[in-house]
């Protein structure tokens, strides 16, 4: 044996007397191995313990997904394999030299007879493979504490991810009730009353909007025209859209002032929604059919356009606040009348309000200029007309705002 050896294994087996590390030497086999030989396999039977006399070993682990970990690299003095000594169960790494490597091999059946005849050597390795076999379970169980730590965040993660699942598919449920309680109060066709036409258009910015509309008979001579916008969205504001129409409904039935019933319409919105911060802007007229006549109230909706062929598209007078909020609301009335060949709409600032990609709005001038361009069609060709102009402009770009057309065409007064 060389003297090499001798040095390694005082290193290896501190305390052991000259008899012992002589023991040792003569029961040791020096054996010398090129770079990437492989010395035991990982899940292979092995019987043979080594010590590292001279060069590397890399000792490597194949994981259940078929990634290789490097687990160390032994060196000159440390040892590796020990358990091949005591238990037959299969190797847990691969161990592979890195260069050229000398090492001291010793075997299961060297080792049951340095136990039968030389305890003490027995004795200190033994101690070895203890103190390995801790040093592994300390490596497992830190192994598991860093799995199971990763584990409960990937756990956490799954249930808030199934958490905001569930949430997106109430809410989208909630937006489906309310687009078919919106599409139910939405007049499904408008009245056609001898002389006039009208036509109307409206596109949610979501699946379901705060913004509505209506023409609704009063009597043999009247007509209400209603556009009014729900300062909210989603289920809410069809719900507070429902309550609001319905309002306008039966008072619009008891009084042919426009001023009159948008104030009990106000003052009922009050009653039914006062914790509510949630208001009503709306636009409200009553039409005399036989002469023309428009009498109106304006709460803080967006002014309708008149399109008139002799002077064009001007803009309907009228200030007021709007509705369902404070307590204190005054209104007036203005009037103004209609002539044959006139074309009224009435519109939602999500029309004016549009975008393209660029960000420019689509505003009242380009509203203005869309109604005189079409100003000649009839009320649904005008409605169709005006809803192209403001989609081309956009670009495709989605809408932040409902989009909500009325048209009035006056055929004969």
């Amino acid at each position: 044996m060389k003297s090499g050896a001798t040095f390694t294994l005082k290193q290896t087996f501190v305390g052991l007397d000259k008899s012992t590390l002589d023991t040792l030497r003569m029961v040791a086999r020096r054996q010398t191995y090129p770079a990437q030989a492989i010395l035991c396999r990982q899940g292979d039977i092995g019987d043979t313990f080594y010590i590292v006399v001279a060069g590397q070993v890399a000792v490597s682990q194949q994981l259940e997904d078929g990634e290789e970990r490097l687990l160390a690299v032994i060196g000159p003095n440390q040892s590796f394999g020990e358990m091949a000594l005591i238990d037959d169960t299969p190797r847990m790494a691969t161990c592979t030299t890195i260069r050229t490597t000398t090492v001291l091999e010793i075997t299961e059946a060297v080792f049951d007879r340095l136990v039968e005849t030389n305890p003490v050597v027995a004795y200190t390795m033994t101690q070895r493979i203890l103190a390995t076999t801790r040093e592994n379970d300390r490596r497992a169980i830190t192994d598991l504490q860093v799995k199971n730590e990763a584990l409960a965040q990937a756990y956490a993660a799954l249930q808030a991810a199934q958490a905001e699942l569930v949430e997106k598919e109430r809410l989208e449920r909630e937006l489906e009730l309310a687009a078919a309680v919106q599409r139910q109060l939405l007049p499904g066709k408008l009245p056609q009353l001898p002389g006039y036409g009208f036509a109307a258009f409206l596109e949610p910015a979501r699946q379901v909007g705060g913004d509505f509309y209506d023409v609704i008979p009063l009597d043999e001579a009247h007509v209400g025209l209603l556009i009014a916008d729900v300062a909210d969205k989603g289920f809410h504001a069809a719900l507070f859209m429902a309550v609001t129409r319905t309002l306008f409904f039966q008072e619009g039935k008891r009084s042919l002032s426009p001023s009159q019933v948008a104030l009990a319409v106000h003052r009922g919105m009050l009653g039914v929604a006062a914790a509510a911060d949630v208001f009503v802007t709306a636009f409200y007229g009553v039409l005399h059919r036989p002469s023309g006549r428009l009498t109106y109230v304006r709460a803080g909706h967006d002014r309708p356009l008149l399109y008139r062929a002799a002077q064009g598209a001007v803009t309907l007078t009228g200030d007021g606040r709007f509705l369902g909020m404070l307590p204190d609301l005054s209104l007036t009335e203005h009037t103004i009348q209609l002539q044959s060949g006139d074309r009224l709409l009435l519109y939602s600032d999500g029309v004016t309000d549009a975008a393209n990609r660029l960000g420019l709005q689509y505003s009242s001038q380009r509203l203005a200029a869309a109604l005189v361009s079409g100003g000649h069609l009839a009320a649904p060709d005008l409605v169709a007309h005006i809803a192209a102009d403001v989609d081309d402009f956009c670009q495709g770009t989605a809408s932040f705002d409902d989009l909500t057309l009325l048209v009035v065409e006056v055929k004969e007064v």
